[in-house]
């Protein structure tokens, strides 16, 4: 039985909370997830993503609420038999060898040999590992094990990848490969929920990321949407009558200004060719115009606050 189907969503959870005695790990979880999307799920170190994510699998029971993945209810084992997942703390099988180890979890999904003979090689290759698909995973390095977690969280070509700090020891050139993974994903119609405390990945992979702090969404959105608000300009001006900067509060708010530097918070990114344009037409020699729009950290601090320790 195929679960998924065009008009469900990937994930979807309304009110869902969990409760480990007195303890509150979620208090009021609701989101949706679309299929073919990456989904950045944001948050400071005790916001309950983790438990969060063991709800979406089944691997833990929501106190209230209620969820959906893939078209059934949490724990459904044919919704679950669609899930990659690879968690942030693993610890695989080190006397295996990397053919071994994904062939074991290709057995664990109950899929045709003959199928898993054909996509180990695939995979393998895709994630760089090819050389040593015969080498045990007690040879592996931290990176080439992330790689090979990797590889085992697709081997089911899953509808829905969850990933938990999926490039955490990762070289640069491990983290672009991961970032290429995900957006092959994306491509195919896979939905990816994605958990990173590196939020300039986040920033250039995700589509959607929610922001969640005690259990509970506090905002979820568009990246672009996240980014967007005022932001500073850097600007230094020559010849640039008193006058001229009265009249630039009619675009921006001057937060600072020093002989020939100055400083304007602006709201739109619309605004900066006009307001460059107005600055040579007061006569102003202009050496230097720089925005500084906001980065996707810097909103996450600004609607978690400082609390979130990065």
């Amino acid at each position: 039985m195929n679960l998924v189907s065009a008009s469900a969503p990937a994930i979807e959870t309304r009110g869902l909370r969990k409760e480990f005695g007195q303890k509150v790990a979620v208090s009021d979880l609701s989101l949706t997830v679309q299929q073919g999307e990456i989904f950045g799920f944001l948050g400071p170190n005790g916001a309950g993503k983790t438990t969060s994510i063991k709800m979406f699998l089944g691997l833990v029971t929501p106190t209230s609420g209620e969820g959906f993945m893939l078209g059934a209810p949490l724990g459904d084992y044919r919704a679950r038999a669609r899930v990659g997942f690879l968690p942030e703390h693993f610890r695989f099988h080190d006397w295996l060898t990397a053919t071994e180890f994904l062939t074991l979890h290709a057995d664990l999904y109950g899929m045709p040999r003959a199928v898993t003979r054909a996509r180990i090689p695939e995979l393998l290759e895709r994630v760089g590992l090819a050389a040593h698909a015969r080498n045990k995973l007690r040879t592996f390095s931290k990176g080439m094990l992330q790689r090979i977690g990797l590889a085992q969280a697709l081997i089911n070509d899953p509808a829905l990848l969850f990933l938990d700090e999926p490039t955490s020891g990762l070289d640069p050139g491990g983290r672009l490969l991961v970032r290429d993974i995900i957006r092959e994903q994306r491509e195919r119609g896979t939905a990816v929920f994605l958990n990173s405390h590196l939020l300039s990945e986040v920033e250039i992979t995700c589509d959607r990321v929610a922001f969640v702090r005690h259990g509970e969404v506090l905002q979820v959105g568009a990246v672009e949407e996240m980014v967007e608000g005022e932001f500073p300009v850097q600007v230094r001006a020559r010849n640039l009558p008193q006058s001229a900067l009265v009249g630039l509060e009619q675009w921006a708010t001057i937060v600072h200004a020093n002989g020939e530097q100055f400083t304007l918070s602006v709201g739109r990114e619309a605004d900066l060719p006009v307001i460059n344009r107005y600055l040579v037409e007061q006569g102003a020699e202009v050496y230097a115009f720089h925005p500084q729009h906001l980065t996707l950290e810097e909103r996450f601090l600004q609607v978690i606050g400082t609390e979130a320790g990065l």
